[in-house]
C-alpha cells in the first residue's frame, strides 16, 4: 500500500468509526435512545482508534515513504494529510495498557453517571407554591428572570441540590479516576493533562493569561458590586437575586422583540447577509427543551467536511439549543444559542483540507479556536445595529433605542462579571484536581466551590453554582472551560479588526468569506494564534476584551449610538443562500425543512411554535 493509499484508507476507516460514535452520541444526548451501553462501546472504539500508539508509528513510516512520491502535488497533499493525522494521534496517544484500561473505565463510568443524571428529577416551587419539574435550562432562566424572589430562590436551591447530587453520585470518584489516568500519562493531575492536550500550553502558562485578565478586570467588577449593593441593598448580591437585580426587568422589556419563533428566520437572514456559506452541508437542528434531553446547546459533526481525493465531502452537522418558547427570556437565549452553535457549524462545514482529522472539535483542535468561531457569531446579538435590524415586535417595529440603552446601563457595569463567571471555572477546576484523594470529599469540594466564587465573583454563591455546570462532568469538556474565555479574547480582537477595516459588523458581506479564508478553511492545521495573525496581522491579545469590560455605560452607549446612526447609510440587501440542507427536529419528529425553500422552512417552524406554544 502506497502512502497515498494509506492516507485514503485511514480517512475512510476513521469516517466509519466516528460516524457510529456520533450517531449514538446524538440519540442518547437527545433522549431518543437509552442505549447507553452501545454508546459507551462506540465511544470506546473511537477512543481506541485515535489513542493507539501503533497509529503514530504507522503514520511516521508512511510520511517517510511519501517523500519518494514523484508527483509533486500528490506528494505535498499526502504529506499534509498524514501530518494532520500524526498531530491527532499524538494528541490522544495512550501508550501503556494500564492507561488504556483506565481510559476504558473512565468512558464506562461517565456513561453510567450520565444515565443516572438523566434520571435525576429537579423541581422548584412556582409563585403559587406548586412543585414544578424543571430542566437545568429552565432553572437557570427562572433564576435570571422570575419576578418572584421566592421562585428564584427555589430554582437556585434546586441547582445547589444538583451539586450535592453529583458529589454524592459519582463526581468525586470521577475526579479521582481522571487523576489516576493523567498520572499514568506523566501529568500531575487531569487538569494539567487537559490543558496541555487542548491548548498546547502548561497550566502555569494558562494562568499567566488568566491572572492578568483577572487583575485587569478586578476593579471594574468590584465597583459594580458595590454600586449594586448601594442601590438595591446587600440582598441583591445573593445568588438567587444577583442577575435579576441588574437584568431581569430589561430582558422583560426586550422579550416582545425577540420571540423564539422568529429565531430561525433571524439566523437564516443574518448569516445570509454576512455571506456565510455552509458549503453544501446537511444541518439537523434540535432546538426545543424537553425532558431527557441534554441541558446544554452543542454542535457535533457526524461527517467532517474534507476533500476526499479532490472530491468534496460536505459536512453533516447536528446542533441543539434548549428553548422554552413560552418562558420570559427564552427568546433571546434561544437565538443566542442558535447563533453560537450555527457559528460552530459554519466553521466545521468549511474546513477545506484533505483529511477529516482537520475538521472536528477534538484535540488537536483547540477549544479556544473552536469557540472563537461560535462566539464571534453570537457577539453580534449585542450590537445595537443588529438589534435595530432584527429585534422586531409582532407589528414589525424595531426595539426602541431606550430599551437598548437600558440594556447597556444594566449590563455594561457587569460585563466584567460576565467574563469572570467564565474565569471562575478554571480557577475552581484546577484547585479541585489538585486535591489529594483523601481531601476529595463532597464537603471539601463544596467549600472550594464557594471559596472560588467568593474570590473571583465576589459573591458568597454564584447564580449558577459551579458544579451545576454540565461541562464539568463531561469528558470532552472537563477542564476546558477556560477555552471560552480565551475565545472571547480572540472574538473582541477580531471584532476590533473588522470595525477598524469596515466600520461595521451587522450584515457585512465581507465577513463570511474572510472568516472562511483565515479561520475556517485550514482547520486545525493552524494554531489558534496563527489564525488570528492570518486575519489581523497581530498575535493573540487579551487587552481588547479587557478594554470592553472596563467601558463605562456612557462610553458603551455612545459606541452603540454610532452603530445605529450608520444604519441610515446602509441599504439592506437580500440574504444569500446558506447553501445547506436544513432540518429542524424535536427528538425523532421533523418540524420543518428547507426542501422547498428557506422561506418555507421558517414558516413551518413559526407555525409549529404558534400551534404548540401560543407565541
Amino acid at each position: 500500500m502506497s502512502a497515498t493509499e494509506f492516507l485514503n484508507d485511514l480517512n475512510q476507516r476513521y469516517l466509519h468509526i466516528h460516524r457510529v460514535k456520533e450517531d449514538f452520541f446524538w440519540e442518547t444526548y437527545m433522549g431518543i435512545s437509552d442505549d447507553h451501553e452501545g454508546s459507551a462501546k462506540a465511544q470506546t472504539e473511537w477512543t481506541k482508534f485515535i489513542s493507539s500508539a501503533a497509529q503514530i508509528t504507522a503514520v511516521k513510516e508512511q510520511l517517510e515513504a511519501a517523500k519518494s512520491i514523484t508527483d509533486e502535488q500528490e506528494k505535498q497533499q499526502t504529506i499534509t494529510g498524514l501530518t494532520g493525522w500524526l498531530e491527532m494521534f499524538q494528541a490522544h496517544a495512550i501508550e501503556s495498557s494500564e492507561a488504556q484500561a483506565l481510559k476504558d473505565e473512565l468512558i464506562q463510568f461517565e456513561a453510567d453517571l450520565f444515565e443516572k443524571k438523566k434520571n435525576y428529577v429537579m423541581t422548584y416551587q412556582d409563585e403559587n407554591g406548586e412543585s414544578v419539574e424543571a430542566s437545568l435550562v429552565t432553572l437557570g432562566s427562572t433564576v435570571r428572570t422570575s419576578d418572584h424572589e421566592s421562585v428564584r430562590q427555589s430554582a437556585h436551591q434546586a441547582l445547589l441540590g444538583l451539586e450535592q447530587w453529583a458529589l454524592n453520585n459519582g463526581f468525586i470518584e470521577l475526579i479521582k479516576l481522571r487523576n489516576r489516568f493523567a498520572r499514568h500519562l506523566g501529568f500531575a493531575n487531569f487538569f494539567d493533562y487537559s490543558v496541555k492536550k487542548g491548548e498546547k500550553m502548561s497550566s502555569d502558562e494558562l494562568f499567566t493569561i488568566l491572572d492578568d485578565f483577572e487583575q485587569r478586570t478586578r476593579d471594574a467588577h468590584l465597583n459594580s458590586l458595590k454600586q449594586l449593593a448601594d442601590e438595591k441593598g446587600e440582598q441583591s448580591l445573593r445568588g438567587h437575586n444577583f442577575i435579576f437585580s441588574f437584568a431581569g426587568d430589561v430582558m422583560r422589556e426586550l422579550d416582545p422583540y425577540v420571540p423564539f419563533s422568529k429565531s430561525l428566520r433571524r439566523w437564516v437572514e443574518s448569516f445570509g447577509r454576512l455571506n456565510i456559506d455552509y458549503s453544501g452541508a446537511e444541518l439537523t437542528l434540535d432546538l426545543l427543551d424537553r425532558k431527557g434531553k441534554y441541558p446544554n446547546g452543542f454542535c457535533h459533526g457526524p461527517i467532517p467536511s474534507f476533500y476526499d481525493q479532490n472530491k468534496w465531502v460536505a459536512a453533516k452537522v447536528n446542533f441543539t439549543s434548549n428553548a422554552k418558547p413560552d418562558q420570559i427570556g427564552s427568546g433571546y437565549d434561544g437565538i443566542n444559542t442558535l447563533f453560537h452553535e450555527g457559528g460552530h457549524a459554519a466553521h466545521f462545514a468549511n474546513v477545506k483540507m484533505n483529511a477529516p482529522c482537520f475538521s472536528q472539535e477534538f484535540a488537536p483542535t483547540s477549544m479556544a479556536y473552536a469557540e472563537t468561531q461560535s462566539m464571534f457569531c453570537d457577539s453580534l446579538l449585542t450590537d445595537a445595529d443588529w438589534l435595530k435590524t432584527y429585534a422586531l415586535d409582532k407589528e414589525g417595529k424595531a426595539v426602541p433605542d431606550s430599551v437598548i440603552q437600558a440594556m447597556i446601563n444594566s449590563r455594561q457595569p457587569f460585563k466584567a462579571y460576565e467574563e469572570r463567571s467564565i474565569l471562575v471555572v478554571p480557577y475552581f477546576e484546577r484547585a479541585l484536581y489538585q486535591l489529594s484523594d483523601d481531601e476529595l470529599t463532597p464537603e471539601r469540594a463544596t467549600e472550594l466551590a464557594r471559596e472560588c466564587e467568593q474570590k473571583i465573583l465576589g459573591l458568597a454563591c454564584s447564580p449558577r453554582p459551579l458544579m451545576a455546570i454540565p461541562h464539568l462532568l463531561s469528558d470532552e469538556s472537563a477542564c476546558a472551560y477556560h477555552g471560552y474565555l480565551l475565545a472571547h479574547m480572540a472574538v473582541y480582537q477580531t471584532r476590533a479588526y473588522f470595525l477598524d477595516k469596515f466600520g461595521y459588523l451587522t450584515d457585512n458581506p465581507n465577513i463570511g468569506p474572510l472568516l472562511a479564508q483565515h479561520y475556517w478553511n485550514k482547520g486545525n492545521s493552524q494554531s489558534h494564534n496563527e489564525t488570528i495573525i492570518s486575519l489581523t496581522g497581530e498575535g493573540f491579545n487579551a487587552k481588547y476584551l479587557a478594554d470592553i469590560c472596563n467601558l463605562s455605560p456612557e462610553q458603551a452607549w455612545q459606541q452603540q449610538q454610532e452603530k445605529i446612526a450608520q444604519l441610515a447609510e446602509r441599504e439592506q440587501v437580500k440574504p444569500e443562500s446558506l447553501n445547506a440542507t436544513i432540518r429542524v427536529v424535536d427528538g425523532a419528529k421533523e418540524l420543518a425543512s428547507n426542501t422547498e425553500s428557506d422561506q418555507v422552512l421558517c414558516e413551518q417552524f413559526e407555525q409549529y411554535i404558534a400551534d404548540n406554544y401560543g407565541c
